[in-house]
């Protein structure tokens, strides 16, 4: 559905694209950043990892709001969520 209006502070409000990162060596396949991930960015990994896990995976990082769920509700502090467009 596209809008016809836009409020004043449109431009201000809108969401900056945002870079989801995965740690390789401290993510434990627990599922919990997949599950909890409202646009689904996220999904598991089929193939193990040296440590014998499946990793969670950035599926599609354009759907991503930085809402940061992911990086809340991980463990192991393996999900960072960054906005800064320089890399």
């Amino acid at each position: 559905m596209k809008l016809w209006r836009k409020s004043f502070d449109a431009a201000q409000v809108a969401t900056k694209p945002a870079q989801v990162y995965i740690d390789e060596q401290r993510c434990k396949g627990c599922g919990y950043c997949v599950e909890y991930c409202p646009r689904e960015v996220l999904k598991m990994s089929s193939e193990l990892s040296p440590r014998g896990y499946y990793l969670a995976v950035v599926d599609d990082d354009s759907k991503c709001l930085a809402c940061g769920f992911c990086e809340i509700v991980c463990p192991e502090f393996a999900v960072k969520v960054s906005t800064d467009n320089a890399q």
